[in-house]
């Protein structure tokens, strides 16, 4: 797309062509609801641009197909809902191990298990983290519109190729399969960052990274390995230094992975924390709020991990409480409640039914809070919407 035009939009294809304006070349990946679109567009585009698709057997080899490929030298991604997220989390932990450069997109979808194929979640939040076991590193970001959903998809392939690591964008069902009108922003594009010496390369010594058949011999392995990749299992100490070099990474660097926008919070006294498709209600909350004379803001997360501890902690030092409303029945809060360590109080919001919060309930939500703080004589207003 060219940069400045604008075009009515769905969701998961403003995700698949943020990925192939990133230089994404490869996707493998299995169909499920509410992520299909994103599979069906990529299996469309790719070949126009020399790119290849896959359908594989099932999300197991979808993610095992993308890390293949990225070692190939590709920019690669898989696309899924929550049962199959559930089935990636081993070669979640494999690419961290590895440090592999990939996109993962999460559209979620009420869960657990089968759950609620068609209805909307904010529930993967917390899997995100931490699915797969053990220490790994891992970016996950967000959208709330179309049109950041365009934007996140390269940012995801950015970080993925400047870290790498594994980088997981969550939709849902609703932002996946929402139109809207979005204009497509020239947006850097990061590729990744080749070792001045490449007959030299040890492929675990630092974030340079060169394909299989470029430069030097490489052993890829997901056991815990030295910078050269050889395998230490009876000795854990190269691979702690691995795993700390992949962290380090990640957080000389929270400046530049940290995404948000913020709303009304110069002078707010009350603050709601969002992120998804729950920011949409709370903005339209805060608006109506704004109108009757509160002073409220809000701040739309799109980088939910690593968590923005530093930048929550600041934000409750200047308010009396904080809303957090969530499709899932309480996840983004418990590091919400730790970052602001008890300066203000903190009110979470929660559904796990399907449906979306709409702005009445944020509307209602703060003033509980406020009636719990003491504040009474607030003048009700209309929750008719």
């Amino acid at each position: 797309m060219k940069s400045g035009t604008m075009q009515l939009i769905q969701g998961n294809e403003a995700c698949a062509l943020g990925a192939l304006e990133a230089g994404c070349n490869f996707f493998a990946g299995y169909p499920i609801t509410p992520a299909s679109e994103i599979m069906e567009t990529m299996a469309r585009e790719l070949p126009k641009k020399d790119g290849n698709f896959i359908q594989m057997e099932d999300e197991i080899g979808s993610l095992a197909a993308v890390i293949g490929a990225s070692w190939s030298g590709a920019k690669a991604m898989t696309a899924t809902s929550g049962p199959g997220f559930s089935l990636m989390q081993e070669h979640v932990g494999y690419a961290s191990m590895t440090e592999t450069p990939c996109v993962i997109v999460d559209s979620q979808r009420g869960g657990p298990s089968t759950g609620l194929p068609t209805l909307a979640s904010q529930g993967d939040v917390m899997q995100a983290k931490w699915g797969t076991h053990g220490d790994h590193p891992v970016i996950v970001l967000t959208a709330s519109s179309v049109q950041t959903t365009y934007e996140m998809s390269i940012e995801a392939f950015n970080m993925s190729e400047k870290f790498r690591v594994p980088v997981i964008l969550l939709l849902d069902a609703v932002i996946s399969h929402m139109r809207e009108n979005i204009s497509f922003p020239k947006i850097e594009v990061i590729d990744r960052k080749r070792p001045e010496k490449p007959d030299d390369f040890q492929p675990f010594l630092d974030e340079t990274f060169l394909a299989f058949g470029e430069g030097s011999r490489k052993l890829v392995t997901g056991l815990g390995h030295d910078e050269r990749g050889y395998p230490e299992t009876t000795n854990g100490t190269p691979a702690e230094e691995r795993l700390k070099k992949s962290f380090e990474r990640i957080e000389q660097n929270l400046d530049t992975i940290t995404k948000y926008k913020s709303y009304y919070l110069d002078d707010a006294n009350f603050l709601i924390i969002s992120y998804g498709i729950t920011s949409r209600a709370a903005k339209a909350a805060v608006d109506k709020l704004r109108a009757s004379g509160l002073s409220i803001g809000m701040i739309d997360l799109q980088t939910l991990w690593p968590f923005p501890e530093k930048l929550i902690n600041e934000l409750a030092q200047n308010v009396e409480g904080i809303l957090v409303p969530e499709m899932n029945l309480g996840q983004i809060v418990m590091p919400v409640r730790m970052a602001v360590g008890g300066l203000a109080s903190i009110q979470p919001l929660n559904r796990a039914d399907g449906r979306l919060f709409k702005p009445k309930e944020i509307i209602e939500g703060i003033q509980k809070m406020q009636h719990q703080n003491g504040q009474s004589n607030f003048k009700k207003l209309s929750t008719s919407n």
